[in-house]
């Protein structure tokens, strides 16, 4: 009998971070399927969580560097000769245009690549214009590409991103991997989260919001500090968990210095393990940003019955559901953030209603046995068209 080869997939990512946040269990499915292979700066640190898939360590460069940027290209165009994938797949900005030119380059007929948030939404004058052009580009050098949530792609072909005057498909309702409701399943972690908020020195009086993300301006991590500042004017118990990697550029340690008072009742810490210990320590988790694709922390949260309140953008309107398993805000809008998470602190029968509706919406759209199946799925679509 003669036995068909397995078909090969090769995904391609900046850090090894994005990994567990932007793979995760998803790679499970698709080595039940494929064999798959992923490629990113220092992956192979997680071989021993997923022993069925191969690893290829190369540096990508997430900031422009032209050297470092054709050196990885190169090692990118090498690794697709000598597997020959049928199918490649990037994330995340830089990893997508290197990908797309490597891998179209080494004559892979499926090339895709899924969008999660545009850079260019912050920018200004010719960057902005820079940044678009680029977006335009690796959608045309691929033979198909994604975005994580429908307002996102509605988001792109308002801006003349599409394929062929159409929007980008998303799977499912949207998110890039789903909840793994294993991981995030509020019954097995209870007691660590329970340590965990008592290490910190919180107490049931305490009202605790999250901001889970990078620290920086896209992520409306200094607007936070602000409307936390105005929110707790009077409420002594309101604490905030202020956790993420420092990517301000400087901002934080000025406004330390020269606001001090935007610290006080703040717990920090930088890039965490165990978010989901945090999560599930917290009342509310908060997410002001100004860019987004979904915003997978905030499914994460809703798995565990922490509702979200988020800023009203491209990406997030699809992971919150206003009103009903969170609450939204205009991006920018200190005043309004702060007065959302007095309602939450004030009105408890709110924040329980939207906790049980977070978790009964994540675990009929959002598992990441959901999102797995759906991407095996579509990836058996595009290898037979082609």
């Amino acid at each position: 009998m003669k036995i068909t080869p397995r078909l090969k997939v090769l995904r391609v990512v900046t850090v090894h971070e994005c990994v567990l946040w932007h793979l995760g269990k998803t790679l499970d499915e698709l080595a039940i399927h494929f064999d798959v292979t992923v490629a990113g700066d220092g992956v192979s640190r997680y071989a021993d969580r997923f022993p069925d898939v191969s690893w290829e360590d190369i540096p990508v460069p997430r900031k422009a560097s032209p050297l470092q940027d054709l050196k990885c290209m190169l090692r990118l165009y090498s690794v697709c000769k000598r597997l020959r994938p049928d199918v490649v797949h990037s994330i995340m900005p830089k990893a997508g245009l290197i990908t797309a030119i490597a891998a179209r380059a080494a004559g892979i007929k499926v090339r895709m690549h899924t969008f999660t948030g545009q850079v260019w939404d912050t920018k200004v004058g010719v960057s902005r214009v820079v940044y678009k052009w680029l977006d335009r580009l690796v959608v045309g050098l691929n033979s198909v590409c994604l975005t994580d949530s429908p307002s996102q792609s509605q988001h792109l072909i308002e801006h003349g991103i599409g394929i062929d005057g159409q929007p980008l498909p998303v799977l499912g309702m949207g998110s890039l991997v789903g909840v793994d409701l294993d991981r995030f399943n509020p019954v097995s972690i209870r007691a660590k989260a329970q340590v965990t908020r008592s290490t910190l020195g919180l107490t049931d009086e305490h009202f605790v919001v999250a901001f889970i993300a990078r620290k920086s301006r896209d992520k409306g991590a200094l607007d936070l500090l602000k409307a936390f500042a105005l929110a707790r004017n009077g409420l002594p118990y309101m604490r905030l968990l202020f956790i993420g990697p420092d990517e301000s550029d400087g901002e934080l340690e000025r406004l330390r210095r020269d606001e001090p008072t935007l610290f006080e009742a703040v717990i920090e810490r930088g890039t965490v393990h165990n978010h989901e210990e945090y999560l599930l320590a917290s009342d509310v988790l908060c997410l002001p940003s100004y860019r987004e694709g979904f915003g997978s922390v905030v499914i994460d949260a809703a798995a565990l019955g922490v509702p979200c309140v988020g800023s009203r953008i491209a990406g997030l309107v699809d992971s919150v559901d206003d009103g009903k398993t969170g609450l939204l805000h205009p991006a920018g809008d200190i005043s309004r953030l702060a007065e959302l998470l007095q309602l939450l602190q004030s009105d408890r029968v709110l924040l329980e209603q939207l906790s049980i509706q977070a978790v009964e919406r994540t675990r009929t759209y959002f598992s990441s046995d959901v999102m797995g199946r759906l991407l095996v799925d579509f990836y058996r679509t595009q290898l037979a068209s082609k």
